[in-house]
């Protein structure tokens, strides 16, 4: 009876999420593949007209793919550029890996480095960043060996999240709580700051306080991934074997299958917003919902 009673809530447990996924998803939508000539894409992030840039990270490149599907070459020298963020002036914030520094790029791509070391120590490896609305970035450092490296371990021992508060050239430890930190994004209204501790298999939640420190730390859910961006009802998408898809209370509720061996990040994008766009290994995907992003 037990083992029968087991199925039958993994059934309805599939079931609910099939219905709940309909809600997010357009009808009859699946991940479209827009191209597949990279290396591994990553970073994904939208600017304020729904232009989304990502990353070819082993190629050094950043790429733009506009509202009319376009795709373009928009910088051969990022810096190995991995995750990204637009700002509200249009620039294109880059977590620079080859020298482990964070960089700006103007709209037309001139860059310029906004922060370069830790205390006098080069950072592990700045992974994913999310912009406050105050102006404020909080990215994750953990340390994945690069083959471009000369370096062969870290300077910094501990793998942390950071915040380089606006105008500032040092960046400030808001977590050493996480055993490797990844994809990180916080609430349009400021307050909270999700991270995806990849090494932990956990997603955490933070209370983001008025002087710009994390507290109230709670589990968000017994899940961790790669990049993960939020959507207008709260719910989180995580990346990893396809995107999966939780609710504001931290209950899985869908998922995207994606014919990729990984999917590394995602972000919404497009004139109304509702565009998945998909950064997977070699390839970038885009999906129709009925939500559009939080932001």
């Amino acid at each position: 009876m037990k083992l029968a009673a087991f199925f039958l809530l993994a059934a309805l447990s599939a079931n609910a999420q099939s219905d709940s996924l309909h809600l997010l998803v357009a009808d009859g939508a699946k991940p479209v593949l827009i191209s597949k000539q990279f290396k591994f894409t990553e970073g994904p992030a939208p600017d304020r007209k729904g232009n989304i840039y990502f990353t070819d990270q082993p190629n050094n490149s950043i790429w733009k793919y506009d509202t009319k599907g376009r795709l373009s070459l928009f910088s051969d020298k990022s810096g190995r550029a991995n995750g990204l963020y637009v700002d509200k002036k249009g620039n294109i914030l880059a977590c620079a890996d080859a020298d482990n520094e964070l960089w700006s790029f103007s709209p037309k791509g001139v860059h310029t480095v906004l922060m370069d070391n830790f205390e006098g120590k080069k950072l592990n490896g700045p992974n994913d960043l999310w912009v406050h609305p105050n102006g404020d970035i909080y990215f994750t450092d953990p340390y994945y060996q690069r083959n471009y490296w000369t370096r062969q371990k870290p300077e910094i021992d501990a793998m942390r999240v950071y915040r380089l508060p606006k105008g500032a050239s040092a960046p400030v430890i808001v977590a050493d709580d996480i055993v490797k930190p990844n994809g990180i994004v916080g609430t349009p209204d400021g307050k909270y700051l999700y991270v995806a501790d990849i090494g932990g298999d956990k997603i955490y939640r933070y209370e983001i306080s008025g002087d710009g420190k994390l507290a109230n730390r709670i589990l968000f859910t017994n899940k961790g991934g790669d990049g993960i961006t939020l959507d207008e009802r709260g719910n989180l998408y995580l990346c990893g074997n396809g995107v999966f898809i939780y609710n504001p209370q931290g209950q899985q509720i869908g998922h995207i299958d994606v014919p990729e061996k990984w999917t590394a990040n995602a972000c919404f994008g497009g004139r109304k917003r509702n565009i998945l766009f998909l950064t997977a290994s070699t390839a970038v995907y885009t999906v129709e919902m009925k939500v559009k992003g939080a932001e």
